[in-house]
C-alpha cells in the first residue's frame, strides 16, 4: 500500500468521485484533501492550487512529487503503478470497450453537466433553475440510452459493466447515477445501468466513496 498519494477533490464532483472509487478498488491508502469548488467564490481558483492544476478543476492526485491531473488519466496510471487488482481487462478490446464505456460517461455525458457549464448558463446567458435542470436531465439521458444499449445487448456485460469485476467503467458509471438522481432523471428505461448500480452499492470500495460519506459533505 502506498500512503503517499493525496486527492484534491470536491465531495460531490464525479470526477472526483470515480477517482476515490477506483483508489478504494485498488486498495490504496490515500488522504483526502477537498477543495471546495464554491465557498470563498471557488477554492479551486486560488493561486496555489491554480499552481498545480492550471485548469482549475477537480481531481488532482499527488503522488510524491508528481501532481496528475484529469480523472481518467489518474485511473489509467493508478492502473499502471499499482496494477492489482486490475480496473482494466487483459485482453485488448476487452481494454477497448472498457474504455469506450467509461468515456461515454466521463466525456460525452459529464462535461454538459460540469459545475462551470452550469455556471455559465446561470451567470451569462440567464438560463433559471428549471431550464438549467432540464439541460442536465436531456443530455444525461441521452447519453444513458446510448449506454443502456451498450450494455444490455453485448455478452460481455456481467454482474458489472464488464464481466464479473467491477472496473473503471463501474468507477465512471455511478457518479453518473447519482447525477442522475440528483437531477430527477427517470431511471425506468434503464434496467441495466439501475442493475449495476445496485451491484457497485454492495461493495464497501463504492459505498465510503459516496458524496455523503465525505469529510467535506455538509451535515445531513
Amino acid at each position: 500500500m502506498s500512503s503517499s498519494l493525496v486527492l484534491y477533490g470536491y465531495w460531490r464532483s464525479s470526477a472526483a468521485y470515480r477517482v476515490r472509487i477506483a483508489l478504494n478498488l485498488k486498495g490504496l491508502a490515500w488522504e483526502n484533501h477537498p477543495v471546495h469548488l464554491v465557498k470563498d467564490g471557488g477554492q479551486q481558483h486560488a493561486a496555489d492550487y491554480v499552481a498545480m492544476n492550471p485548469q482549475q478543476l477537480v481531481p488532482s492526485l499527488r503522488d510524491g512529487e508528481q501532481v496528475l491531473t484529469q480523472s481518467l488519466a489518474i485511473v489509467e496510471y493508478l492502473e499502471e503503478t499499482r496494477p492489482e487488482p486490475p480496473l482494466l481487462p487483459a485482453d485488448t478490446h476487452g481494454r477497448a470497450r472498457v474504455r469506450a464505456l467509461a468515456q461515454l460517461v466521463a466525456c460525452d455525458i459529464h462535461p454538459l453537466g460540469n459545475l462551470r457549464v452550469l455556471q455559465y448558463l446561470e451567470r451569462e446567458l440567464g438560463v433559471g433553475e428549471a431550464h438549467r435542470g432540464a439541460w442536465s436531465r436531456h443530455w444525461i439521458a441521452t447519453g444513458f440510452a446510448a449506454l443502456e444499449t451498450m450494455l444490455a445487448g453485448d455478452a460481455a456485460t456481467g454482474r458489472y459493466c464488464h464481466g464479473d469485476a467491477p472496473g473503471l467503467a463501474d468507477a465512471c458509471l455511478v457518479p453518473q447515477v447519482y447525477n442522475a438522481r440528483r437531477w430527477k432523471l427517470p431511471m425506468d428505461d434503464y434496467p441495466t445501468i439501475r442493475r449495476i448500480d445496485a451491484a457497485c452499492a454492495e461493495l464497501e470500495a463504492f459505498r465510503v466513496a459516496a458524496p455523503e460519506a465525505q469529510a467535506d459533505a455538509p451535515a445531513p
